[in-house]
């Protein structure tokens, strides 16, 4: 068996090939064109026997899925490892970092063969072809709803330049009537210029919302799990799409604060004899799950009671804050156990308040059924739990209202 580590960038790879003695048999730069991709793994193959294999390890960034690819298609590639970077060194160059992938993979290479996790490299669970259309289709959405706001920011900008916001004809601003005006208002012509082309980017942006939501409507009915996540207060077709893509399989996670953790909501840590301190916490998984999350809950709060009791419990002893990051670990402990056992959204304690709009508009299950019976929770008690209340058994399923 051989060890190979790949440094890849956009122009060129530096790669590290070591033996089953840990020798480096190959250390040099290869282009990215593919005519000398070609060339390297036919120079690969005359360094092995006729009847050896290599394992190779790849840093993730932002282009490596042809690179990955192209390995896998490769019959003497035993196992493609892609892992998350191994820290900054004060003497970092790419031919260092490929040695050191290629002498952790050699290091490592009884535990790699007995399939052992190994310790101190977080490997990453490469998609499926699915799954990596869901993630990017949910990307693009996410980047039209952050230009929309934007312009709209630059908008409201021109308008408090010229105190004409109290003139506004209606409440909210995205109406059809504020269109109008905005179209009709008084301006000096510079500013009449660049509200003009606003206006054109905002009919841009919501027209290419129209489109990308069809296609997440689409997805979104043929995903089994994202159709069970929709069935929790405040999760629209868009934010179950993009947390169910982000984290399946959902067997590789054998409790619910493994995915907690996966996610980076639970505290880090820095222990040292007998003082033990933790931190904040460590934040290290999606960024994109973590905010949709925290968009989520604002609408399980009102919708929850037993959820929103022991979120006030916890934001008298230290404030609301830290409170909302334990309720956004807690629900995905909640969505854990949703995807492996199948069970819907169950409802505690129903809210005497009106559910709130989603920023997804017009995506958002509906309201829980009203006869179904209040669900008594040992959080609301004051004992240990680990999930919600609306996943306790012997109850009405709510179905889910897509």
């Amino acid at each position: 068996m051989l060890y190979l580590g790949i440094d890849l960038h956009r122009k060129q790879m530096t790669v590290s090939l070591r033996n089953e003695s840990g020798d480096v048999l190959l250390r040099r730069q290869v282009s990215t064109r593919w005519s000398k991709v070609e060339e390297f793994r036919q120079q690969l193959h005359e360094k092995m026997a006729a009847d050896d294999k290599y394992v190779a390890v790849v840093e993730v960034c932002g282009f490596h899925d042809w690179l990955v690819k192209w390995l896998r298609q490769d019959e003497r590639c035993h196992q493609v490892l892609v892992v998350q970077p191994l820290g900054r060194s004060a003497n970092k160059t790419d031919r260092r970092d490929a040695h050191g992938l290629s002498e952790l993979l050699w290091v490592n290479r009884e535990r790699l063969q007995r399939e052992d996790r190994v310790h101190g490299v977080r490997t990453v669970q490469m998609p499926s072809e699915e799954e990596q259309a869901e993630r990017r289709l949910t990307m693009v959405r996410e980047r039209l709803v952050r230009r929309r706001t934007q312009t709209l920011n630059q908008i409201h900008k021109i308008l408090r330049r010229q105190n004409l916001e109290w003139e506004q004809p209606t409440k909210t601003f995205q109406t059809v009537k504020v269109r109008q005006w905005l179209k009709t208002l008084q301006l000096e012509p510079t500013d009449r210029l660049a509200m003009n082309q606003l206006l054109a980017q905002w009919k841009l942006w919501d027209e290419q919302l129209v489109a990308a939501d069809g296609w997440i409507a689409e997805r979104f009915q043929a995903n089994p799990d994202a159709r069970l996540l929709a069935s929790m207060p405040g999760v629209s077709r868009f934010i179950a799409l993009a947390i169910t893509s982000r984290i399946k399989p959902i067997a590789r996670f054998p409790r619910g604060r493994s995915l907690a953790n996966f996610l980076g909501l639970t505290p880090g840590c820095r222990s040292s004899g007998d003082t033990e301190r933790v931190g904040s916490i460590t934040k290290i998984g999606s960024r994109m799950v973590r905010y949709l999350l925290a968009q989520a809950i604002q609408h399980l709060l009102r919708r929850d009671g037993t959820i929103r009791t022991w979120y006030l419990r916890i934001k008298r002893r230290r404030g609301s804050k830290i409170a909302r990051v334990a309720v956004m670990r807690r629900t995905a402990t909640i969505m854990w156990r949703m995807l492996s056992t199948g069970e819907p959204w169950r409802p505690g304690k129903a809210s005497s308040a009106a559910p709130a709009a989603a920023s997804d508009p017009g995506q958002v299950n509906s309201s829980q059924d009203k006869s179904s019976k209040p669900v008594a929770s040992d959080c609301a008690s004051g004992g240990p739990s680990t999930g919600a209340s609306s996943l306790l058994a012997g109850r009405e399923v709510t179905p889910c209202r897509a």
